[in-house]
């Protein structure tokens, strides 16, 4: 996996562009009180968005397989940082909302406790120094 993140140069203030080896570019940027300009996400915001991307990819892939009619899946995502430098997330609460026809219970909870415990690459890391939570609903779909 390689990634290639540039400064968009003194006229953009903190913005930060970055191509991913898959052949994608974000923008990512600073806030304006750290020179920034608001283009783009912050740079933690992006690991936290990574996070529930990649947890919520697993929880999909894991109940397909166990051939549950998924149809929707969501994660809201809060996280706390630690006061002073390096400012890591220090907790994270994740709350899964999945849609499907006759979802079981017992499956959903299963597929984030395997994303959390042994997929999901991102939260693993992360839960090295965050203390990770998460809950869930299921919505019934007509």
């Amino acid at each position: 996996m390689e990634c290639i993140v540039r400064w968009a140069g003194n006229d953009s203030g903190m913005s930060f562009i970055a191509e991913t080896g898959s052949g994608h570019a974000v923008v990512m940027d600073g806030a304006p009180e750290a020179g920034g300009r608001n283009l783009g996400p912050r740079p933690m915001e992006m690991v936290l968005a990574g996070t529930g991307g990649c947890s919520a990819f697993d929880v999909v892939m894991i109940l397909k397989k166990g051939r549950q009619a998924v149809t929707a899946c969501d994660v809201s995502l809060q996280a706390e940082r630690a006061d002073s430098d390096p400012k890591v997330f220090t907790k994270i609460h994740l709350h899964y909302r999945v849609k499907g026809r006759s979802l079981k219970s017992e499956a959903v909870a299963r597929a984030i406790e395997l994303s959390k415990e042994k997929y999901c690459s991102a939260s693993i890391m992360i839960g090295k120094t965050a203390e990770i939570t998460y809950d869930f609903e299921i919505i019934e779909e007509a």
